[in-house]
């Protein structure tokens, strides 16, 4: 086990090499490094070469008791790369993984959470009386776009200033996701919020003496805002106007569930999110579907319990 270390390493720098992000490639690693303590810690000592299925089944079931099924469907994936790499490297002869059957998951048997709307005008107000007023700005323009066009939260950390296009109001969204780029069409008043952040943005790296900045949305410290202080932010935002549980990827939720509610037609929503797949789009008919809805106002009984309700008035008039 003394090569662990080394073998990961190396792993992890192919690993890197496929263009994922930063957070993916820093979860993968955490993994994997679980898996050569909870190995280390064995008595007797295990050598590498001598790693089979027994051990791996046992760690899995060590690592995942009492977790959620995509827990264990991720352990199992990030633990199927390594042994693939393993095998590469004639340190096993067969990596036991490939034949593993990992819990069967389905997108759509989670409905997705959405934030109310009282929920959401808390939010914008508590974010446009912040006492900073870069903050103010940046704030309400990262709400805007998180609500306005679904981003992932991935995708607003990796938006360059070059990526927003005034003129046209849209923002070119990288493929890192998806393996596709794609063209976000942002609602006028997103628009507008995120013009009014700009000239502040600029104010800001002035005053820091930062240039050649390509971000679109800059730290207080004159770079790049990252992904996980969005979601930081988002949370403080939340606590001070006391809505719960609430993550960024909420707001993707809530645009993909508003804009069906609203009449657009599901291929567009698509289009919106930037899913290649419709049926990952469908999911969210189960929370907004304005079909259904005329469907129920159809139904007999409506009728039946309005002559009800009329007799039992009538009743009581006698």
């Amino acid at each position: 086990m003394r090569s662990w270390d080394r073998l990961v390493d190396e792993y992890m720098e192919q690993y890197g090499m496929r263009g994922l992000a930063a957070e993916t490639i820093v979860s993968r690693r955490r993994e994997l490094d679980r898996l050569g303590c909870w190995l280390k810690n064995r008595r007797p000592r295990p050598k590498l070469e001598e790693v089979g299925s027994d051990l791996l089944i046992a760690y899995i079931r060590s690592r995942t008791a009492y977790r959620a099924k995509t827990t264990v469907g991720k352990t199992m994936s990030d633990l199927r790369g390594l042994g693939e790499f393993l095998v590469m490297k004639a340190i096993w002869r067969v990596n036991p993984l490939r034949w593993m059957r990992g819990p069967k998951l389905d997108a759509r048997s989670r409905i997705p959470k959405r934030i109310n709307g009282s929920a959401l005008k808390k939010l914008w107000e508590a974010a446009a009386t912040h006492r900073l007023e870069y903050h103010r700005h940046m704030g309400v323009a990262v709400l805007s776009l998180l609500y306005g066009t679904g981003l992932r939260r991935g995708e607003l950390e990796r938006l360059d200033l070059d990526d927003w296009c005034a003129a046209e109001r849209t923002l070119r969204i990288d493929g890192r996701k998806t393996g596709q780029e794609r063209i976000a069409s942002v609602p006028e008043l997103s628009a507008r919020c995120l013009e009014n952040y700009l000239p502040k943005r600029q104010n800001h790296l002035e005053s820091l003496g930062v240039v050649n900045e390509t971000a679109l949305f800059i730290s207080k410290d004159g770079g790049r805002l990252t992904g996980t202080a969005i979601s930081r932010s988002a949370k403080s935002l939340a606590k001070r106007c006391g809505v719960e549980h609430l993550t960024l990827h909420q707001f993707r939720h809530t645009c993909a569930s508003d804009l069906l509610e609203g009449g657009v037609h599901l291929p567009e929503v698509q289009r919106v999110l930037g899913h290649q797949c419709i049926s990952t789009t469908v999911r969210y008919l189960a929370i907004a579907d304005p079909q259904r809805h005329k469907a129920v106002a159809c139904h007999p009984i409506n009728e039946i319990l309005k002559n009800v309700a009329d007799q039992g008035k009538e009743g009581g008039k006698q």
